[in-house]
């Protein structure tokens, strides 16, 4: 009589997705209120909760390296981790807060699993859910569940640009294809301004794009506009940072590729 039932419920809709999403919250922060309270590591010491404090409040007129060249690291990922070390919030609350954040990116885990296995039986949504935890149960995910590293928030945007890449590739989702591509493009680079190392990985996203789409002239219209918006998500999201480092250092990545700038530096009239 079960089987019968489970049989007949059709399964891979938000239903499920908000499910697999309050099981992974739950499971998530279970993690550091009972076995693993947040700890403050030497990069929260040297610099994490520092680049919090720089995010609310600007210091790169007041502070010279304060923190090394950490000082110069994107820092608005770092906010919540500012926040909750002035609030004086215990290593558990820290802990639940930070885990809490990392369930943003399940929808687009469980969004990649359905398009691996699309059908809508008991069966799929068990190897769905399957296919969730594997993700989350990798040594490098379950060691940031007691740490200030701001690196899964930083992957976040691109998991959810890969998400929502093949998305569109549903034939359901004709109609919100470029849309799709579109958010996706857009996502790309705003993962790229949290960590310019997910720069590599973000060029490879027109090899998703280009399949989304009807004929040639279609795909290759759709790939052109997604990186189009690649290179607006990348600007919106790092434009206030990279601002601030260009005025007072004359590069906005400072202090990479430095000796690149220096024509652009010698143009605007900047003396060493």
């Amino acid at each position: 009589m079960m089987r019968n039932r489970l049989a007949a419920i059709r399964f891979g809709g938000p239903a499920e997705m908000a499910v697999m999403v309050l099981l992974a919250w739950l499971a998530l922060v279970s993690i550091p209120i009972w076995f693993a309270p947040m700890g403050l590591s030497w990069d929260a010491l040297n610099h994490h909760i520092y680049l919090g404090w720089m995010a609310q409040h600007s210091r790169l007129d007041q502070d010279f390296l304060a923190a090394g060249y950490q000082t110069l690291t994107y820092p608005y990922l770092y906010w919540p981790v500012y926040k909750l070390a002035a609030s004086g919030a215990g290593p558990q609350l820290a802990g639940a807060v930070l885990a809490s954040l990392h369930v943003i990116t399940v929808p687009a885990v469980w969004l990649i699993a359905r398009a691996c296995m699309p059908g809508t039986s008991a069966f799929d949504a068990a190897m769905r859910a399957m296919a969730v935890l594997l993700a989350f149960l990798s040594g490098v995910m379950l060691s940031q569940l007691d740490s200030s590293s701001n690196d899964l928030l930083a992957a976040s945007p691109l998991v959810w640009a890969v998400a929502l890449s093949l998305e569109a590739l549903r034939p359901e989702r004709v109609g919100a294809r470029r849309s799709l591509l579109l958010l996706s493009g857009l996502l790309a680079g705003v993962s790229v301004a949290f960590k310019l190392s997910n720069g590599p990985i973000a060029m490879l996203m027109p090899l998703l794009w280009i399949f989304a789409g009807g004929g040639i002239r279609e795909r290759l219209t759709n790939t052109a506009l997604a990186c189009l918006c690649t290179l607006a998500g990348c600007l919106m999201a790092y434009g206030h940072w990279g601002w601030q480092l260009w005025t007072r250092y004359g590069n906005p990545i400072y202090p990479f590729y430095d000796a690149a700038f220096t024509p652009l530096r010698a143009m605007q009239g900047w003396t060493p």
